[in-house]
């Protein structure tokens, strides 16, 4: 008689261990971020497997125009987090008539306490939608400048005014990077006195700690828009090494979360500026490859005239800046209010241009121990003229300083996007080229993300998405988002980015006008990886 054997001794394989990790990989990779978050606890081969899906950078961003704050909020966050992914840093730009306080609170919330986060105030927004995935560019101009017609233009079924309400959201997973939000602080005590220094001491710190450098690799840079930017990005430019690349914008209003909570007391301090810190993991395992930051520049004004040289130079409190000058070379102070005339006239009845001074400061720059002179570039919006002083806005300028005038110009704004479409194309054929002499079991470098910083008032006579051409061209599905502003950082190598000085001088600039500064992330796979 056959004898069926106990039940206790039976082993029946079911369920996911009958599976394949190839099976399994692909249902986890179809997860939302909190899914796989959780799957990756449940065991150590599916742990494995997570690893294996999330192993090279991500970036993810979507764009709502839902006039509703909270609905916005959930709109962005459903769509980026609906893939894997496990977010190293997030920046949110919204709308001015949004609250700051309550998008950052929301955002913050839904993120976790360990994850660095800036939320920004801007001028528009760049980015796909979140709900038909359409590549949108929107400029928002200030509803204090707006009559009532303009404001019945734009309202909601209810009636409510949609001006300045949306939200773009970026949540990037960056591999081999190890990210920190550090603030430029003013104590309340002393309002005249920012701590540039120690800001600058803080990315150090903060980058040789994870690092084997003290500069980062990258710098995501909000300014507030009341504070003039262009003496702390002249001691950024001397103190971190010529491959630091350096975006953002110089006109926010903005938020930040550190990713130690215990750093984000600053009751008595106002905040300046804020840095989105890229440092290089010296912990890094060998399997991840490196993250590279490209940045090109497509500008917007067009120098004219000859060469001046400031003569003499009486600052207005902090707001505005009086000087006299000169032709090179030559004695006889010119008649500035004339002069300005002169300029108005040429333009033959049109709209004016907004009007700059672009002047190269020669100046001692000192960090600590260390000094140095050099050369940088300035713009200043010219406000007017009276008799023979120009009335500059903003103080910085010296007797002796040169300068040229700039102007506003569409045509050199429209021309230079196709610079940088030609810039990113280069850079797009020279990864194609390295993929080819790449092994078969390597896999290939590719760009993974980018952002957009550009002024709101260059494109007015644009064509739909002009600003976005360059990248969306280039790098067709790859995500994007973007800011409108009224100041763009842009620094990178003398390679890497044009700029609007004549190429005879050495002065960089790194605070641009009437431009786009694109910054492109790309990753290259580590040779071992597979």
């Amino acid at each position: 008689m056959e004898m069926n054997p106990p039940r206790n001794k039976m082993k029946r394989a079911s369920g996911f261990s009958l599976v394949s990790e190839d099976v399994i990989e692909n249902i986890l990779s179809r997860l939302p971020a909190l899914s796989f978050a959780s799957a990756a606890c449940v065991s150590k081969c599916w742990n494995k497997v997570c690893g294996r899906i999330l192993s090279r950078p991500k970036f993810a961003s979507a764009l709502s125009l839902n006039p509703s704050l909270h609905d916005a909020v959930n709109e962005v966050f459903e769509k980026v987090l609906s893939e894997p992914i496990s977010p190293h840093f997030a920046i949110a730009c919204i709308g001015k008539q949004f609250s700051l306080e309550v998008a950052h609170q929301l955002i913050t919330q839904k993120l976790g306490s360990k994850v660095p986060v800036i939320t920004n105030a801007a001028s528009g927004i760049i980015g796909a939608d979140a709900c038909s995935d359409e590549l949108k560019e929107i400029r928002w101009e200030s509803s204090d400048d707006d009559d009532d017609d303009d404001q019945d233009d734009e309202t909601d079924s209810q009636g409510d005014s949609l001006l300045d309400k949306g939200i773009v959201l970026v949540v990037g997973f960056v591999p081999g990077l190890k990210v920190d939000a550090i603030p430029l602080l003013r104590p309340k005590t002393v309002p005249q006195i920012a701590l540039v220094d120690k800001f600058l001491m803080d990315i150090s710190s903060f980058t040789a700690s994870v690092s084997d450098c003290l500069s980062p690799a990258g710098i995501i840079l909000f300014g507030d828009r009341n504070i003039d930017m262009k003496p702390i990005l002249a001691k950024m430019d001397f103190a971190m090494n010529e491959e630091t690349v350096i975006v953002g914008d110089a006109t926010g209003c903005f938020l930040c979360r550190r990713a130690d909570d215990s750093q984000n007391d600053h009751a008595d301090t106002n905040l300046d500026a804020v840095a989105l810190v890229f440092a290089r993991d010296k912990n890094k395992s060998d399997g991840i490859g490196e993250i590279q930051f490209h940045v090109t520049l497509s500008t917007g004004v067009m120098p004219f005239g000859p060469q001046l040289q400031a003569v003499c130079v009486i600052a207005k409190d902090t707001e505005c800046s009086w000087l006299t000058a000169r032709l090179q070379g030559q004695y006889e102070i010119l008649d500035g209010e004339g002069l300005l005339g002169d300029i108005s006239d040429q333009f033959n009845g049109e709209e004016s241009p907004d009007l700059y001074i672009g002047v190269v400061q020669q100046r001692e720059c000192c960090i600590g121990t260390e000094s140095s002179s050099r050369a940088s570039l300035a713009f200043y919006e010219v406000l007017g003229g009276d008799k023979e002083f120009f009335i500059i806005n903003g103080v910085g300028i010296k007797p002796g300083d040169s300068f040229l005038f700039y102007h506003s110009d569409s045509d050199t704004a429209s021309s230079s996007c196709g610079d940088a479409y030609r810039n990113l194309a280069n850079l797009k054929e020279e990864s194609k080229r390295k993929n080819c002499l790449r092994p078969r079991n390597v896999e290939e470098e590719e760009v993974f993300g980018g952002l957009i910083f550009s002024c709101v008032h260059r494109g007015e006579s644009f064509h739909h998405d002009t600003d976005s051409f360059p990248f969306r061209e280039n790098f067709p599905g790859v995500p994007l988002a973007g800011v409108f502003c009224g100041g763009e950082i842009g620094r990178g190598s003398s390679s890497s980015i044009s700029q609007e000085d004549d190429e005879e001088n050495s002065a960089r600039c790194c605070l641009h006008y009437h431009s786009t500064v694109y910054l492109v992330m790309s990753y290259v796979p580590a040779t071992s990886e597979r």
